[in-house]
C-alpha cells in the first residue's frame, strides 16, 4: 500500500509539469522519458544522437513523447536557448560520457563533457526566472574507493581513480558550488532554485547496448551463441533495475520541490546490503534464466583500473524519501533479460508494462 500511495503522489505531482532532460537519447534518459510520459508531464529532451547499433530510442519514435533537440551539452549558448524557451518546472541532467574504459581513451572530453557540461545546465538555471527544481545524476562511482567492505555514505570524500569517476566528482563539487554561490537557500525566494545531485550506478534492464558493459555483452554474445566474455569475474557491484534508481530521481525531484531547504543534498540510491553479487554471479544469473549459454573467463591482463568492490549506504534514500529497493538483484536480472527476449515491435509497450508493473509492486 506504501509503495502505491508514492506512485499515486508521484504521477499526480508531475502531471502537468514542464520537465527537460538532458541525455533523453541514452539508456536511463529513455526509461525516465517513458514514466514521465505515462505521468502525463511535458518532457523536452536534449541531447547527442545515440550511438548504439540497436537504438532503444528509435523504439519511441510513434510516441509523442517530448520536444527532441539534438544538440551537445557542451554547446552552452544552445543549451540556455533551448532551457529559456521550454521554461521548465523541473531539470534532469542525464547526459554523460558514462563509460570508465572509454575515459581512459578520452579523458579531457570526458571531463568536459561531464564537468563543464553540467556547469552550463547550471549556468543556465541563473537564466531562468522562474523556480525550477533541478536533479542532478552523477555516480556511485564519485568516492574515494578503498576497496574494502564498507559503505559508501553520502558525506564520505570524494575521489576517483579513472578519469570518469574522477569527472563525476568534479561534477559534485560543480553542483555545491553553484549551489553555495547562485543558488543559495538563504536566497531561495530571489532565485527560486533548489538543487541535489543523485549517485547511483550498475544499473541493469532492457534497452541498454553500450560497449564495455556487462548486460549487453552478455546479450550480444547470447544472440550470437558465443560464450560470454568475463573479465572481473569477482568483481563486486550494486547492480540495480534502472526503474529502482529512477523511481528515487522522481521522488528526490518531488521532495526538493516540496522542501528545497531540506533536501538540496546529496543522495545514494542502490540494492540493500545483504543484495550484492560478483560478475561472475551476475552472469550466471543471466545464463539461467536465458535458458543456455556459457562463461569464458578472460585470461587478458586488464590494463586499466577497475575498481573490485563498490558499495553504497542507502539509508538516507529509505528514512528521507520513503525510498527503496523494490526489485531484487536476480528479479533486476529476470526482469532485464525477459525484455530482450521480446520481439523488436513489442519492446516499447513492454517497456510501459514493467514501468507500471514496478510502481505498482
Amino acid at each position: 500500500m506504501e509503495d502505491l500511495v508514492n506512485y499515486q503522489q508521484l504521477r499526480s505531482y508531475y502531471k502537468g509539469k514542464r520537465v527537460f532532460i538532458t541525455g533523453h537519447t541514452g539508456f536511463k534518459g529513455i526509461w525516465l522519458k517513458a514514466i514521465l510520459h505515462m505521468f502525463g508531464a511535458t518532457v523536452k529532451g536534449y541531447s547527442l544522437e545515440p550511438e548504439d547499433s540497436k537504438p532503444f530510442y528509435q523504439l519511441f519514435s510513434s510516441y509523442k513523447m517530448e520536444e527532441n533537440i539534438i544538440a551537445d551539452i557542451r554547446n552552452k549558448e544552445r543549451l540556455k536557448a533551448e532551457i529559456i524557451a521550454f521554461q521548465p518546472d523541473f531539470v534532469f541532467h542525464l547526459a554523460a560520457q558514462s563509460l570508465v574504459l572509454r575515459s581512459y581513451k578520452i579523458p579531457a572530453e570526458t571531463f568536459e563533457v561531464n564537468v563543464v557540461g553540467t556547469a552550463n545546465v547550471l549556468e543556465a538555471l541563473q537564466a531562468l526566472d522562474k523556480k525550477c527544481t533541478t536533479i542532478i545524476i552523477t555516480t556511485d562511482k564519485v568516492y574515494e574507493n578503498k576497496e574494502k567492505n564498507i559503505l559508501y555514505k553520502e558525506d564520505d570524500i570524494l575521489g576517483g581513480y579513472d578519469p570518469y569517476s574522477a569527472s563525476k566528482a568534479c561534477t559534485e563539487i560543480v553542483v555545491q558550488s553553484f549551489r553555495n554561490a547562485f543558488f543559495n537557500m538563504e536566497k531561495l525566494d530571489l532565485h527560486e532554485k533548489a538543487i541535489s545531485s543523485a549517485r547511483a550506478g550498475n544499473v541493469i534492464g532492457g534497452g541498454d547496448w553500450n560497449e564495455d558493459r556487462i548486460i549487453p555483452d552478455c546479450i550480444r554474445s547470447l544472440m550470437n551463441n558465443e560464450a560470454i566474455n568475463v573479465r572481473n569475474p569477482g568483481a563486486v557491484r550494486p547492480w540495480q533495475h534502472v526503474l529502482e534508481p529512477l523511481s528515487g530521481y522522481l521522488l528526490l525531484g518531488m521532495q526538493l520541490d516540496k522542501q528545497p531547504v531540506l533536501f538540496s543534498r546529496p543522495f545514494n540510491f542502490g540494492p540493500y546490503q545483504d543484495d550484492h553479487l560478483t560478475v561472475k554471479e551476475l552472469v550466471e544469473l543471466v545464463i539461467k534464466v536465458w535458458g543456455k549459454g556459457k562463461i569464458k573467463i578472460s585470461n587478458n591482463i586488464n590494463v586499466h583500473h577497475e575498481a573490485n568492490l563498490l558499495q553504497l549506504d542507502i539509508q538516507r534514500a529509505i528514512s528521507e524519501l520513503n525510498w527503496k529497493p523494490r526489485l531484487t538483484t536476480k528479479e533486476a536480472i529476470q526482469w532485464t533479460v525477459d525484455w530482450y527476449k521480446k520481439d523488436i515491435d513489442q519492446q516499447a509497450e513492454f517497456t510501459f508494462e514493467q514501468i507500471d508493473n514496478y510502481f505498482k509492486k
